[in-house]
């Protein structure tokens, strides 16, 4: 008569039913048992028997397959696992015979959960067992392996914190952010507080509390931003301040122009007026921005000057064409300009700044601040329309006479000369790696050459190895001083 097959193998972490056979049924072995893998350890996937109290643990089971006098038919092996794992071949699957001893008597003993998954994959996961006097392992310790590396827990008598290279460190907390520079905080709010009044007729006037831009070209990377004034944030009135950026061409031909301009102060339409005059400028540089990119590329500075000597006075020609149209004073229709051209080429490190009023050009180089502004230089040549100084002689040929300072009494025929313009200001600067080029106008350019903290806070801010991104400059170029609440508008090129 042939025995019984073994008893089917039971799911891990599953205690047996009362009424599923003993352990003694198995039919003994004709071998001697085999010692348990690896040495020193019980058989992977045993439990205590259900019922045990006392603490004590059932004999060893023969980890090698049970033989019989007579065969029988049972459940085939499993199959074994594939090779390259980085774990030993498992023993060949035995019958359930006995319990194995809780891992707890046994700390070098390899997971549970994992030869029993390498010897039945079918099975479904159970959790480790947990160690005596310590929470059950969560979190990364008790997922399954993350790639090549999986962290370990804690083994007996180890300290939770052991291996801190297992466990990501606190992120870094945020640079703090400066609200003003200087003794005392401004009398303004940091805030807007009343929109400038609008005309339903004319909602093309209005003009946005804020402009943020940037671009990246060539060797250099831009950051542009205008902002309204404390005062006129506080006031109701709109940003006199101005910003335009263009480009022109594409490639190594590129061309990208950025104008700012600021209207007339107590102007009514001095906001009209700078974005006209950013706009006539714009179109003047890109229909010639082939023969400007090219001269900028070959460092031709006599031609760039003279030529965007013209495009300037073209562009204030018209504003006070406009103006006279209007019916309104030319002088309170006007506005100071200053322009930044950049080279599409990333060879070509040459930046052109050009325009007329007040403003700053600034370089920080080596966290250090250098007032690079042109001098109003004297300017010479035939004069273009409304511009430059008076002619030596006329057309004839004829040399004027000498000026003795007598006052000309005003001719029926002609106006009276207006107030001299304000000069033409021009420079070329060659950029080395890491500088930083601040092209302002008078809003910006005031506090930085009056406060020391806020030319210290930028030097620290702008010298990293990385430009700020468009949020994190607009939170520089906020930074307040008391006594300066003008429009703020300042654009800056970070040198690669």
């Amino acid at each position: 008569m042939s025995a019984p097959g073994p008893a089917p193998a039971l799911p891990q972490g599953m205690g047996r039913p009362a009424d599923s056979p003993s352990v003694s049924e198995a039919p003994p072995s004709a071998e001697p048992p085999a010692a348990p893998w690896p040495p020193g350890a019980s058989s992977p996937g045993r439990t205590p028997p259900v019922g045990a109290s006392d603490g004590s643990t059932a004999p060893e089971s023969p980890s090698g397959p049970a033989s019989s006098p007579v065969s029988a038919p049972g459940p085939a092996p499993a199959p074994a696992p594939p090779q390259g794992t980085g774990r030993p071949a498992a023993p060949p699957s035995v019958p359930e015979a006995s319990p194995a001893r809780h891992p707890a008597t046994d700390p070098g003993r390899p997971d549970d959960r994992a030869a029993a998954s390498e010897a039945n994959p079918s099975a479904p996961d159970a959790p480790a067992p947990a160690l005596p006097g310590r929470p059950p392992p969560s979190g990364p310790t008790a997922a399954p392996a993350y790639g090549d590396w999986t962290p370990a827990a804690p083994s007996d008598g180890e300290p939770a914190d052991a291996s801190p290279a297992s466990r990501l460190g606190p992120l870094p907390p945020p640079l703090p952010s400066r609200v003003h520079v200087g003794t005392r905080p401004p009398t303004y709010d940091a805030e807007p507080t009343v929109l400038p009044a609008a005309d339903p007729d004319d909602l093309d006037a209005l003009v946005p509390d804020t402009v943020l831009d940037g671009a990246r070209y060539g060797a250099c990377t831009l950051r542009a931003v205008s902002v309204r004034g404390d005062s006129a944030r506080y006031r109701g009135e709109p940003r006199r301040d101005a910003l335009l950026t263009a480009r022109f061409g594409s490639g190594e031909r590129a061309l990208v122009l950025v104008a700012v301009a600021t209207g007339t102060r107590s102007a009514p339409g001095a906001h009209l007026a700078a974005a006209e005059v950013c706009r006539w400028i714009a179109a003047a540089v890109g229909r010639s921005h082939e023969r400007l990119a090219a001269d900028i590329r070959a460092a031709r500075r006599t031609d760039l000057k003279a030529g965007l000597h013209r495009l300037t006075d073209r562009g204030l020609g018209k504003l006070r064409a406009a103006a006279r149209e209007q019916g309104l004073d030319p002088d309170d229709y006007a506005a100071s300009m200053r322009c930044l051209l950049l080279s599409g080429d990333p060879e070509c490190r040459t930046r052109v700044f050009f325009g007329v009023g007040p403003g700053g050009l600034f370089r920080l180089r080596e966290r250090e601040w250098q007032d690079i502004e042109p001098e109003a230089a004297e300017v010479k040549g035939e004069p273009v329309l409304g511009f430059g100084s008076v002619p030596h002689e006329t057309p004839d040929g004829d040399r004027l006479t000498m000026d003795l300072g007598i006052p000309t009494p005003p001719s029926p025929y002609e106006p009276a000369p207006g107030p001299p313009r304000e000069p033409f200001r021009f420079r070329t600067s060659v950029a080395r790696p890491g500088d930083v080029l601040l092209m302002c106008g008078t809003g910006f350019a005031e506090p930085l050459r009056g406060e020391p903290g806020l030319r210290a806070h930028l030097a620290d801010r702008w010298s990293g190895p990385e430009p700020p991104g468009l949020t994190a400059y607009l939170a520089d170029t906020q930074v307040r001083v008391k006594g300066y609440a003008d429009d703020r508008t300042a654009v800056a090129v970070w040198e690669a």
